[in-house]
């Protein structure tokens, strides 16, 4: 008999993570019989359960923070998005060896594409606020579809220059002093931090220097509309909400697991936007 293909996401915490639900509602859409389940896994304990994937019959599964950079380096295999990364976010078991990627890069492309079609035909200036793995992803991202000049704006300036030396002449650097100048001219502004997240600080910035063509992106899903995004809304501008992040990284690895690619519709959409307003 047949088992069942079980896939999971690891990560400590791991309770306030979506990825159940939107797997989940792709297995009941699509008649596939499988499971999706949340572990909570500490740090130390993180070898120990990569290593016996196959024992526990998982064929693989997701993986959040803090394990993502130590999930790299116990594959045997990776991407070549996850090696530039050095960090995965999805992995697999394929001829008994285990398999990484990092599917955010294609999902934050995937939800500007959704939501902002056309966005990257002008990118000769981008502004990006953090630098740090989410910030390193998007930056590949962005490189990808051909900035020309990407502005990492970032509280730790060593953050930073780590981003410059693996991506970089592309990269310049610098302070949030410099922010009200960088953005004058920027096509697209990015936030990669958790500034502006529910429970974090504001992110406070005056994003009159945008120009009207500018774009705003902000990574953050919790609350589905941040700050950042009212405002950039208000001034007329274009936006991208890190909802849109969540449910399209999570397209691959449905389809490598479960053998059928599913689709980001209004209906999950609606449904995990739901989801996130009851419990943030």
């Amino acid at each position: 008999m047949t088992q069942e293909p079980r896939a999971f996401i690891i990560g400590w915490p791991v309770a306030h993570s979506r990825s159940p639900l939107i797997h989940r509602h792709w297995l009941d859409e699509l008649g596939i019989k499988g499971s999706y389940e949340a572990v909570a896994l500490p740090p130390d304990e993180l070898e120990g359960f990569l290593s016996t994937l196959g024992e526990q019959g998982f064929v693989g599964g997701n993986v959040t923070l803090p394990h993502k950079e130590k999930a790299f380096a116990l594959c045997a295999e990776t991407t070549p998005t996850a090696a530039r990364l050095e960090a995965v976010n999805t992995l697999w078991m394929e001829a008994g060896k285990l398999h990484g990627d990092n599917t955010d890069v294609i999902g934050f492309l995937a939800a500007l594409d959704e939501d902002v079609p056309g966005w990257g035909k002008v990118l000769e200036k981008v502004v990006v606020l953090g630098a740090g793995g989410a910030g390193r992803g998007i930056v590949h991202g962005l490189m990808l579809r051909g900035a020309e000049r990407i502005l990492v704006i970032n509280r730790t300036r060593a953050r930073s220059e780590e981003l410059r030396l693996r991506f970089g002449a592309t990269i310049a650097l610098g302070d949030l002093a410099d922010l009200p100048a960088a953005l004058a001219g920027a096509d697209l502004l990015v936030n990669t931090t958790s500034l502006g997240m529910a429970g974090q600080a504001p992110l406070d910035i005056d994003l009159a220097p945008l120009p009207d063509h500018a774009v705003v992106s902000d990574i953050v899903y919790v609350p589905l509309e941040t700050e950042l995004l009212r405002r950039a809304r208000r001034r007329g501008l274009r936006t991208s909400a890190g909802l849109g992040m969540l449910l399209h990284q999570a397209v691959p690895g449905f389809e490598r697991w479960f053998g059928r690619r599913p689709e980001v519709t209004p209906e999950l959409r609606a449904r995990v936007a739901a989801d996130i307003e009851e419990r943030p």
